[in-house]
C-alpha cells in the first residue's frame, strides 16, 4: 500500500504547498503587524499618553471652576445598539477646582434640573469620560451644557455650541436632516 501512495502523482495544490509555504507564514505574520501602530496609537489615546482626544476645546468656564473638553475620536457619532448614537468626550478639570468638585454632566440642550442633567463623567478628574447620547433629530445649532456639581451643593452650568465641540458631530447632523 506504501508503494501505491508514493506512486501517485502530486497534485497542483500539493505543489504549491509545499513551494510557497514558508512564505505563506511569513505573510501571516506580517498583516497584524501592518495594523500594530494604528493600535498602538490608539492605545496612547486611550491611556491619555497622548493628551485628551484628538480635537480639545479649550478651557470652559463653568461658574468658578473650569474644565477642558475634547472629542475622543474627531468623527461622527456611532451606532451603539439599542442606545443609539452615541459620541464620546473626555474632559480634565482644573487642578485648583479637581477636590471641589463632586461631578460633572453633560447634555445636549439645556437641562430642566439637576435629575435631567445628562450623562455624567467617570474617571479621574484629570481623564473624565463620558459617552454623550445624540438623537437624530437634534437641531444643527443646539448647544452642548455641562453642569457641575460641588461638595459644598453649589450647582454652576455652563454652555457651549456643538458645532464648536464637534463640527463632525453637525456634519452628521445635516446629512440626517438630509435623508
Amino acid at each position: 500500500m506504501s508503494k501505491d501512495l508514493a506512486a501517485r502523482p502530486e497534485s497542483a495544490l500539493g505543489r504549491f504547498w509545499r513551494k510557497w509555504r514558508f512564505h505563506l507564514n511569513i505573510l501571516l505574520i506580517l498583516i497584524p503587524l501592518g495594523f500594530m501602530p494604528r493600535y498602538f496609537a490608539e492605545t496612547a489615546l486611550f491611556r491619555g499618553d497622548r493628551g485628551l482626544g484628538q480635537r480639545v476645546v479649550g478651557d470652559i468656564q463653568v461658574g468658578p471652576w473650569s474644565l477642558k473638553l475634547a472629542e475622543l475620536k474627531e468623527r461622527g457619532p456611532e451606532l451603539d445598539g439599542a442606545s443609539g448614537y452615541m459620541k464620546s468626550f473626555n474632559a480634565e478639570l482644573c487642578k485648583a477646582c479637581a477636590r471641589r468638585v463632586k461631578a460633572t454632566y453633560l447634555r445636549i440642550g439645556k437641562p430642566r434640573s439637576l435629575r435631567a442633567a445628562g450623562v455624567i463623567f467617570f474617571g479621574s478628574a484629570h481623564r473624565l469620560g463620558a459617552g454623550l447620547p445624540v438623537p437624530k433629530n437634534t437641531p444643527v445649532d443646539a448647544q452642548l451644557w455641562i453642569t457641575m456639581e460641588g461638595w459644598d451643593g453649589a450647582v454652576h452650568q455652563a454652555a457651549i455650541p456643538l458645532a464648536e465641540a464637534s463640527p463632525r458631530t453637525v456634519e452628521w447632523l445635516q446629512a440626517q436632516a438630509g435623508r
